[in-house]
C-alpha cells in the first residue's frame, strides 16, 4: 500500500510537471493527496497545525503550476528538481518509519537526526547591509576550505541521509577555494537539492542557465521591500541588480524565492497585500521567507530594529491571510511554527543546525553560540554526529520536547517557538552552558548585558500576553472566559 501510494504521488508530481492540458485535473488530485495525507498523521501534531501545513504545501503546489503555466519555471527543469526533492522516500507524514540509515542513528543516539543544516562556506560578500548578521566583509573573508565544505555535506548526505541543504553566507556565489566554487558541490552531490540565499547580484545570464542545467539548486533572493527600501538596506542600484536577476532566472526556467527581514521600519509595508502581489504575481516567484531581525549587539540603532510585540501579530494574521486568501507560500521563521511544530534548532528531528564560515557549529543562525568547531572535530578523528552531542545542543533538544513538540499531552505556545526570541530568560539558565562562546565580539558581549536581558525578557512577557488566547482559541480550541464588565 505504500509503494502504491508513493508511486501515485509521484505519477500526480509528474502530470502537474509535465501535461499542461492535464494539469488542472492532477493539481486537484494532488491537493487532495496532500490533505488527506497529512490530516491522518495522528495526534502527534494539532488539527490546526496540520491545516496550516496543507495549506502551506497547497500553495507551493499552486504557486509552481501557476509559474509552469506562465513559463517562469521549465517543465525540464523542474523534473529534475523534482526527481532530487521529492525522491523515493517523500512523503507529508514525517512519522512513517525511514530509511536505514535514519533508524540507525535513531537507536545510536534516541533520536532520528535533523534533516538538514545550513552552511555558510565563506563570509566574503560584495555588499554591505546594515544589520545583516554576517557582517560581511570581502576584505576579512573567512572561509572554509573547499574539502571541509565537501566533507560536510558528504556526511550530512550519508551519516544523516540528508538530501537537503540550505546555502548561506556572505554570498555563497563568490565562494571560491582551491581553485573549486560553490557550483562544483551542487554538481558532485546531485542527488542534494541546494536552496541558496542570495544577495542576488551575481545572477547573471550564465550563472541562471548553469543552475537550470543542474537542476538542483533554487535562489532565495534577499530583498528588503520595495525599491526604497531595499537600497536604504543593500545599496543603491541592488533592487534593480534583483529585478535583472529575477528575469534571467525566469529566462532559464529556474524557481526561485525570495528572502526577507522584517524590521520594525519595513513592518507596515508588510502588511500590504500589494507587496506580496507584485513579486509573486508579477515576478514568477515561487516561494518567500521572511525573517524578523534578531538584535545582537548592544546598541540602541541595532535593537530598535527588531519588530514589536504588535507588529508580529500582526504580522502572524497577515501570514495566514496570504497563505490561505491568496495561496501564497510564505513561511515566516518565528510567526509559522506551526508548519514545524515549534523551534527547529539544536539539530532536532526534522528540524537543522548552522555551521558557519570559521566552521563553528550553532544551534540555528539566529542562536550565534557554539562549543564544538568541525575543524577542530575532524582533527580529533571525529564527525558531524558528535557535534549534535554538546551539553549546548542536548539542552537545547531537552527544551523543545519539554515545551511541546509534537506532544499529543502538553502543547505551549506556537506562536513563541523560539528558544533565544522568545525565552530569553529560560535559554540564558537552562540551555547555554558555561563553556559557550558567541560567534562574534556582539554575540559574546550582550551575554553579559544586563539591558539586554531586561530588553529581552520584557519583549517575552508583552509577546506572551499578545498570543497566547490566540494559540489557546486557534490551536487548543479552548473558548477563553472574559471578564464581564
Amino acid at each position: 500500500m505504500k509503494n502504491v501510494k508513493q508511486n501515485l504521488f509521484k505519477e500526480m508530481v509528474n502530470q502537474v510537471i509535465s501535461n499542461k492540458i492535464l494539469r488542472g485535473v492532477a493539481v486537484k488530485q494532488l491537493d487532495k493527496y496532500l490533505y488527506s495525507s497529512l490530516m491522518d498523521i495522528g495526534r502527534q501534531q494539532l488539527e490546526q497545525e496540520k491545516l496550516d501545513q496543507y495549506a502551506f504545501m497547497s500553495s507551493i503546489v499552486d504557486r509552481v503550476r501557476n509559474n509552469l503555466d506562465k513559463g517562469y519555471i521549465k517543465p525540464a527543469v523542474m523534473k529534475k528538481m523534482a526527481k532530487v526533492f521529492v525522491g523515493d522516500s517523500y512523503s507529508p507524514d514525517r512519522h512513517k518509519k525511514l530509511s536505514p540509515v535514519k533508524e540507525a542513528y535513531k537507536e545510536k543516539h534516541g533520536d532520528y537526526p535533523p534533516q538538514f543544516l545550513v552552511l555558510s562556506p565563506g563570509k566574503g560578500c560584495n555588499l554591505k547591509c546594515t544589520g545583516c548578521y554576517a557582517s560581511a566583509d570581502s576584505a576579512i573573508a573567512e572561509k572554509l576550505d573547499f574539502e571541509t565544505s565537501r566533507r560536510i555535506v558528504r556526511e550530512a548526505h550519508d551519516l544523516f541521509d540528508s538530501r537537503f541543504m540550505v546555502i548561506s553566507g556572505g554570498e555563497p556565489f563568490m565562494y571560491k577555494s582551491d581553485g573549486k566554487t560553490i557550483l562544483d558541490l551542487f554538481e558532485e552531490f546531485n542527488d542534494m537539492f541546494f536552496l541558496v540565499y542570495t544577495n542576488g547580484t551575481m545572477l547573471n545570464e550564465k550563472l541562471a542557465d548553469k543552475l537550470a542545467e543542474l537542476g538542483n539548486v533554487t535562489p532565495a533572493i534577499s530583498v528588503e521591500g520595495w525599491e526604497q527600501q531595499t537600497d536604504e538596506r543593500r545599496g543603491k542600484g541592488v533592487y534593480k541588480m534583483i529585478l535583472k536577476a529575477m528575469s534571467n532566472l525566469r529566462n532559464a526556467g529556474v524557481p526561485f524565492g525570495i528572502s526577507l527581514t522584517a524590521t520594525r521600519h519595513n513592518a507596515e509595508m508588510l502588511l500590504e497585500d500589494e507587496f506580496y502581489e507584485y513579486f509573486f504575481d508579477k515576478l514568477g516567484v515561487s516561494y518567500m521567507w521572511q525573517f524578523q531581525l534578531m538584535p545582537i549587539g548592544r546598541g540602541k540603532d541595532v535593537v530598535d530594529l527588531m519588530v514589536t510585540p504588535e507588529q508580529r501579530v500582526k504580522l502572524y494574521k497577515q501570514w495566514v491571510h496570504l497563505m490561505e486568501d491568496k495561496h501564497f507560500p510564505i513561511a515566516d521563521f518565528w510567526n509559522s511554527a506551526s508548519l514545524s511544530s515549534g523551534c527547529i534548532a539544536y539539530g532536532r528531528w526534522n528540524g537543522y543546525f548552522y555551521i558557519d564560515w570559521n566552521g563553528n557549529i550553532m544551534p540555528c543562525v539566529f542562536v550565534p553560540y557554539y562549543v564544538d568547531n568541525i575543524k577542530n572535530l575532524y582533527a580529533n578523528g571525529k564527525t558531524l554526529e558528535d557535534a549534535l552531542q554538546s551539553k549546548l545542543f542536548k539542552n537545547g533538544r531537552k527544551w523543545q520536547k519539554s515545551y511541546g513538540f509534537e506532544n499529543p499531552d502538553h502543547r505551549e505556545n506556537v506562536l513563541m517557538p523560539c528558544s533565544i526570541r522568545d525565552h530569553y530568560e529560560n535559554f540564558k539558565h537552562n540551555i547555554l552552558t558555561p563553556d559557550v562562546k558567541g560567534e562574534d565580539e556582539d554575540a559574546e558581549a550582550v551575554l553579559y548585558d544586563p539591558k539586554y536581558k531586561e530588553m529581552m525578557i520584557e519583549y517575552d512577557e508583552k509577546l506572551q500576553k499578545l498570543t497566547e488566547s490566540i494559540f489557546q482559541e486557534k490551536y487548543l480550541k479552548k473558548e477563553l472566559k472574559t471578564d464581564e464588565a
